[in-house]
């Protein structure tokens, strides 16, 4: 039975990957800062920020599972220091121990996002991992589910504001898809696996949708792009990347398109109706 380490299991997706694992019969290891009931087979506590709390986190381990990552700052961390430098302290870790691969999550859009700070720091590990040497793969899933409740959060307020026209297309992927995706890497030879959800929606589809769901007539109110990137321009002379980082990465994905091919089971609508209640 191989042994699978998660950094990030505290996260969205990790909880939905240390499900998966178990429920392929993995034995699991999980990083967390505070003792925890993940459903994990042993908990180990340090913070990946850290290098000296977790010496030996990967002994005896076969394959690490990063989800690491941040999106919201907090605690004083970069983007740098929690996506990058935090990552590198785990991979040193997994090296030391002999691990037989390391699976990343980034995200989609590496390649037309590298002026974004939020995506630089996810750049930046994803290159120090495939020059470091050891087996590696990287996914690269679309938008989380857990990303859509903001549309529900504004329907819910009465006012669906949306950067851009709207139009923009994207397939957005529930957590628990994207961690089989994480699994099934462990045995296949992918170096680069792209997956998005089984539906494409123009944002102002998922708005509308947002909206239907809570029974509520959509009154959206789109934002023009000029206008957004001038105020993200402003932002980035006289404030912190924590304050206009999460901005600037959500107004550049919500402007382009961002579909991926096609993967999973789970419906929007039906994520939805289920955090909609």
């Amino acid at each position: 039975m191989e042994r699978v380490l998660v950094i990030g299991a505290t996260g969205y997706l990790g909880k939905y990957v240390v499900k998966e694992l178990k429920s392929k019969g993995y034995w699991v290891r999980a990083l967390s800062r505070r003792q925890v009931d993940l459903g994990a087979d042993e908990i180990f506590i340090g913070e990946a920020t850290n290098p000296e709390s977790i010496k030996d986190i990967a002994k005896d381990i076969d394959v690490v599972i990063s989800c690491l990552g941040i999106t919201k700052q907090k605690d004083g961390m970069t983007y740098m220091a929690v996506d990058y430098q935090a990552n590198v302290n785990v991979l040193i870790e997994a090296d030391k121990s002999e691990v037989s691969k390391f699976i990343y999550v980034s995200g989609l859009g590496t390649d037309v996002l590298g002026h974004v700070k939020m995506v630089q720091a996810k750049i930046k590990f994803e290159n120090y991992l495939k020059e470091f040497g050891i087996p590696y793969a990287i996914l690269y899933p679309n938008g989380f589910f857990s990303d859509m409740k903001q549309y529900l959060a504004l329907a819910q307020k009465g006012k669906g504001y949306i950067f851009g026209d709207g139009e923009n297309k994207i397939n957005p992927i529930h957590g628990a898809d994207v961690a089989k995706a994480c699994v099934e890497s462990i045995d296949n030879n992918e170096l680069e696996v792209i997956i998005g959800g089984p539906e494409v929606f123009t944002h102002n589809e998922i708005m509308t949708l947002a909206f239907i769901t809570l029974g509520k007539k959509p009154k959206i109110i789109n934002t023009p792009k000029w206008l957004v990137r001038l105020i993200i321009v402003v932002m980035k002379l006289f404030t912190s990347e924590k304050t206009y980082g999460e901005l600037e990465f959500v107004t550049n994905v919500t402007t382009i398109d961002m579909v991926a091919p096609k993967y999973g089971t789970n419906r929007l609508e039906d994520f939805f109706k289920k955090e909609g209640k």
